[in-house]
């Protein structure tokens, strides 16, 4: 391996081949459930050197395959499933992009703009807004997760209903392949159909065929006026029945839409005593909505739908935002709830989708099926009710030390919930990604004939299964 790390060092520079020392940060993942320890971490300036690490990686694994080496992608290492942190055999690389954060292009008339994978989003945001723009992916940890990673695991987020996931809003790829060679794919073409749309093969691919190394993506106009509310409802269906009216009433205006268990806001005025929650003691339900217009409007079609929704019964009360100052607080609110649950202990995460009209009845079976199964049981259940997406968490009982939990039931609540996903027409993953946490469970859950079809990919993309390896499907 000496030798390997001598050629990583020459490619990319010492400073820039970590091999000891507190890696922590590249070696942990972000709920702290998994330590891994790397062989290197190696941080690229550009997409050539990314080439010469992955060719240099894949003639080392040619000349010795029973190494076990290989190369675990990385951009801000905020995953949820353990899809981007190294095993605890230190024969992984681990190839961090965060260095690779330039801006190539901004073109206004065709309405895109071009980014290196290590951008933060929160970074890709603002330079969208700075140019008059709008790029809508937005999710709790914009501040810090990386464009390659956004679509390394197809990121969702708030406001997929309006504007779809990140795979929606892509236009064009760079990517370096298994065997270093790299592909130029960065159109700003909406129309380009010669053959076979590589880019979607490698975004959702969570790096196991290759690395993001840039994108091209859509751009959009920026709202004129915005309008945000909170309601309260006093059931799941009536949420439901809400959706259903914005739709209506607010058409393509309607760009979030956000259901929230009372359970998991309680957590966040627990863990963050600043922040004031409307009706929390009231109702079982909130829900947050948004509303985005792209033309000046003297009226409030927010506020006129929450009338509607009121008198027929959808909304039990309702706050509407007055300022940009409430609507951010009302936001906090909702994206402070995977932190609040963070802070409250080690829990067993869900990121599934299902039907929106089977949403209140998956809940209902699934809650009762836990709680007669695991006494004392919270479920801390939130997420994108707009598009069918639900984090469906469930945490130890009160009392209970977390870790002990996790041991004793993680297997069985997996189980539990998805078995009862699939009845519903459902995903064990919407918007995390599968990593390692799920890549068993895909494996039971998803047709064979899919698998065998994923497989085929992975083996003719990646045949000495260098690039994250054990993470999606598995080989042999």
């Amino acid at each position: 391996m000496n030798a390997l790390l001598n050629s990583l060092f020459s490619i990319v520079g010492d400073a820039h081949v970590l091999t000891d020392g507190n890696l922590t940060a590249w070696e942990q993942d972000w709920r702290q459930r998994a330590q891994g320890k790397a062989l290197a971490v190696v941080r690229p300036a550009d997409t050539n050197e990314v080439s010469c690490v992955v060719k240099t990686c894949s003639d080392f694994l040619r000349q010795y395959p029973n190494s076990g080496l290989s190369i675990v992608p990385q951009g801000g290492n905020t995953g949820l499933v353990m899809g981007s942190t190294p095993d605890g055999s230190g024969r992984q690389i681990v190839l961090s992009l965060q260095r690779m954060n330039a801006v190539r292009c901004v073109d206004v008339a065709n309405q895109t703009l071009t980014v290196e994978a290590g951008c933060v989003l929160q970074t890709v945001q603002e330079l969208a807004q700075s140019h008059g723009f709008l790029f809508p992916l937005s999710l709790a940890a914009q501040g810090s997760c990386t464009i390659g990673g956004n679509l390394g695991c197809n990121a969702g987020g708030l406001q997929v209903l309006r504007f779809g996931n990140a795979r929606d809003l892509c236009l064009g790829l760079e990517v370096v392949t298994a065997q270093g060679d790299i592909w130029k794919g960065l159109s700003g073409l909406r129309k380009d159909n010669t053959g076979y749309d590589l880019r979607h093969l490698f975004i959702g691919s969570e790096g196991t065929l290759g690395i993001i190394t840039a994108a091209t993506f859509k751009l959009f106009p920026l709202p004129a006026s915005q309008q945000t509310a909170w309601a309260a409802v006093s059931s799941i269906d009536a949420a439901v029945a809400l959706l259903g009216l914005a739709h209506r009433h607010l058409g393509t205006g309607l760009t979030a839409f956000e259901l929230m268990g009372q359970l998991a806001l309680s957590l966040v005025t627990m863990h963050f005593d600043t922040l004031r929650v409307p009706f929390l003691q009231d109702v079982p339900f909130c829900v947050l909505l948004e509303n985005s217009e792209h033309h000046d409007n003297t009226g409030n079609p927010l506020e006129s739908l929450l009338e509607i929704a009121l008198a027929e019964g959808c909304v039990t009360n309702a706050v509407l935002a007055e300022n940009l100052a409430q609507s951010q607080t009302f936001w906090h609110i909702r994206e402070r709830i995977s932190l609040a649950q963070s802070l409250e202990g080690l829990n067993i995460k869900h990121d599934i989708s299902v039907p929106v009209s089977a949403v209140a009845a998956f809940v209902k079976e699934t809650d009762a099926l836990l709680q007669a199964a695991i006494a004392g049981v919270r479920l801390v259940n939130f997420g994108h009710l707009g598009d069918g997406n639900l984090h469906y968490n469930v945490q130890a009982p009160k009392g209970m030390d977390a870790a002990i939990f996790l041991r004793d039931y993680e297997e069985k609540v997996n189980a539990m919930v998805f078995d009862s996903v699939i009845r519903f027409g459902g995903s064990i993953s919407a918007e995390h990604g599968v990593g390692s946490l799920k890549v068993d469970a895909l494996a039971r859950y998803k047709s064979p004939v899919a698998l065998s079809m994923m497989r085929a990919i992975k083996q003719a993309l990646d045949p000495l299964n260098l690039m994250n390896p054990g993470r999606v499907v598995r080989l042999g």
